[in-house]
């Protein structure tokens, strides 16, 4: 399927996680924030690179990007609606919310690089559930910027013992859409004492032999907004991204 035709069937109301989808095109994370606060998460992001890394920012009021020719508003799954920091609506269509002084941010998301684990062997367990990613919040703090602050969220994928070197290897040649992990086994030290229950998305199994294996999240800039509690912002719906025009081997390290 190309990013499209995905956006096609979002625009019309499907709403899916989007791992697994348009193999080998690049998907984001949104954030939309008011002009006044996009100084400093320009400045939160460029701290905290491994968690917040920009692919493509608008002009305030814009409703595409350089890599995303489809509608911002309409052409995601789901969205997430914040006001003062809190979730007050989850929707399809954001276009009743939109401000004309809202700035876009899209930033990498690690659904990139899960087609290159399945490539090298490493099973994806939330691909094969057909569930969403786990998320988490953790006790790491990110870097403030002005009036924004947050710990770091990450990803999490059960790996088989033999295998997290090769998915840290696969991985850390995309540095730009998370890259390599941030953290391998002991959740406990990620403040983490249950997998079962993740913050956001889905839950998934890890089975005998396998580690938890914890990479940066795109959705930290929504756990800073949570924190912060900027007056507005638009998120996307975690684990329902943005799905560009970019292609996934044009974020590929050589």
């Amino acid at each position: 399927m190309k990013p499209t035709e995905a956006r096609e069937r979002f625009r019309a109301g499907l709403r899916v996680p989007t791992s697994g989808y348009c193999a080998g095109w690049t998907q984001a994370n949104l954030l939309s924030i008011p002009r006044e606060y996009a100084f400093e998460f320009l400045l939160f992001a460029q701290r905290n690179p491994k968690a917040c890394p920009v692919l493509d920012v608008t002009e305030p009021g814009e409703t595409s990007a350089s890599i995303f020719g489809g509608d911002l508003r309409t052409d995601l799954p789901a969205y997430r609606i914040y006001r003062d920091g809190l979730l007050v609506d989850e929707c399809t269509d954001v276009t009743r919310f939109w401000r004309e002084d809202l700035v876009s941010f899209l930033i990498g998301c690690s659904f990139t690089f899960e087609a290159a684990l399945l490539e090298a062997g490493v099973p994806v367990r939330h691909i094969e559930a057909g569930s969403n990613v786990p998320m988490y919040r953790t006790n790491r703090e990110c870097r403030p910027a002005g009036r924004l602050s947050g710990s770091l969220v990450v990803s999490m994928r059960p790996v088989p013992a033999e295998l997290v070197p090769t998915a840290v290897r696969v991985t850390s040649r995309y540095p730009d859409v998370h890259g390599a992990p941030v953290h391998v086994g002991a959740p406990g030290l990620l403040g983490l004492d249950d997998l079962d229950h993740p913050d956001f998305g889905d839950a998934v199994e890890v089975r005998p032999g396998e580690i938890p294996v914890f990479w940066a999240c795109g959705v930290t800039p929504q756990a800073a907004v949570m924190r912060s509690k900027p007056p507005f912002a638009i998120g996307h719906a975690p684990g329902h991204m943005a799905i560009t025009d970019a292609r996934d081997s044009e974020f590929l390290a050589s």
